[in-house]
């Protein structure tokens, strides 16, 4: 059986304002080169389909147009799609009946029987092989809400009550499989261990709740398809447990991030190879900086100028990063007139004071901005401005609740 693993897709990301369509449009277009291509029997979509809960109309056209021309091309293909935590788990779902003719299943949620038990037939989908017959089992597990795994019946411990998704939904999937049928796991979650890519990863974790362990999945499962991770990586060094990463770099900390996505590989339960298949960069993404402005400026002199019969969609994004010895009022104007005519789109300015360049590493205050920080960040920041001493523990995990609480409501059709 082959397999295609990829995830982390933000389909209707904006870079620092601008539009990420085309390049989210090339992705989808090379994708369906490798199906054509390679001629999987699946393709796992690991959550953060769309960047936000209420993706624009552009964002899921493009979701749908490309599982029409997927099935379309591999009839027989067999597409499993998770919810992320930027996803709203209603929406993955809604045209779920739909998608089901397409060979296509969309799972955002869990949910428990009457009597507390997990309802695990949702999340369990057979993948069948190229003659036809299940050769493995799918393990459904989106991105767990407080809400969906804490409760009346299961407790008020968030671990805990992941940590019971997790056994009941193997346990079934143990119960269901044949010895020579492989169960497949595709999870969105921040498993402990993993590199983070601060720029555009919402933060996970919940109160003191650590990330996942990796012995959540048991050695029954022949691999383990991840999202939310946007560097591709192993977790705990096994073949079997995979972070795909994203397809695009989808902020300037991703520049050097090798995307892909990956290939697997079994025969009946044993795990035989997974390859990296590396996705053409369609806009590239450029840094200068941070140096002296006298520097920057001659280092935009020798840009490339405007190809008028190139395609401008393709100019690479670029971040200036300023060092200054003072206030530069006219640092933009300065920065936009040298680029006049140079083929790149400036996205970003960032300016730091050379006295306070050791200090803004330690302190991780360099180039300050509002859409770099992430909410705990800037929280604790306005509490130091305000009371002059840092954030406690406890007001920062009450603060942290009440952003996943804003999260899951947000998520709410």
């Amino acid at each position: 059986m082959r397999l295609l693993h990829t995830s982390d897709w933000h389909l209707g990301q904006s870079l620092h304002g601008q539009d990420r369509d085309y390049e989210h449009a090339c992705f989808l277009r090379w994708l369906l080169g490798q199906l054509d291509k390679r001629r999987p029997d699946a393709l796992l979509i690991a959550g953060d389909v769309f960047d936000t809960v209420n993706p624009t109309v552009k964002a899921q056209e493009r979701l749908y147009d490309f599982i029409v021309q997927a099935h379309e091309r591999l009839p027989a293909l067999t597409i499993v799609m998770i919810a992320g935590n930027h996803d709203s788990g209603s929406r993955i779902e809604l045209p779920g009946p739909l998608m089901r003719r397409l060979r296509t299943h969309a799972l955002g949620r869990v949910m428990w029987l009457d009597d507390g038990v997990l309802d695990s037939e949702r999340l369990l989908i057979g993948l069948p092989g190229a003659n036809g017959e299940v050769q493995a089992w799918c393990l459904a597990l989106p991105f767990l809400r407080p809400a969906e795994v804490t409760g009346a019946h299961l407790g008020d411990d968030y671990l805990q009550g992941i940590g019971q998704v997790h056994g009941a939904l193997i346990a079934a999937a143990e119960a269901k499989r044949t010895p020579d049928q492989a169960l497949i796991a595709i999870s969105h979650a921040h498993m402990a261990g993993g590199s983070v890519s601060m720029d555009s990863e919402r933060s996970l974790i919940i109160g003191s709740a650590e990330a996942l362990p990796a012995s959540l999945f048991g050695q029954s499962i022949s691999y383990v398809a991840l999202g939310h991770l946007h560097k591709p990586q192993k977790v705990n060094g096994e073949t079997r447990i995979r972070y795909c990463g994203s397809p695009i770099p989808l902020s300037f900390s991703e520049i050097d991030y090798p995307h892909q996505i990956l290939e697997v590989e079994l025969q009946g339960a044993e795990l035989l190879s997974v390859e990296p298949l590396l996705v053409p960069r369609a806009v590239g993404l450029l840094r200068l900086g941070p140096a002296p402005l006298a520097t920057l400026l001659a280092r935009i002199a020798e840009l490339p100028e405007v190809d008028l019969l190139a395609d401008a969609l393709t100019q690479p994004w670029l971040e200036v990063r300023v060092v200054l010895d003072e206030p530069q009022p006219d640092l933009r104007q300065q920065l936009e007139t040298a680029l006049q005519g140079k083929a790149v789109r400036l996205v970003r300015i960032g300016a730091e004071y050379a006295g306070r360049q050791g200090q803004d590493e330690e302190d991780g205050l360099a180039l300050l901005d509002l859409d770099q920080l992430t909410p705990q960040e800037l929280f604790s920041r306005v509490w130091l401005d305000n009371y002059g001493t840092a954030v406690d523990a406890p007001t920062l995990e009450d603060f942290e609740q009440l952003l996943q609480e804003v999260h899951n409501e947000e998520a709410q059709p």
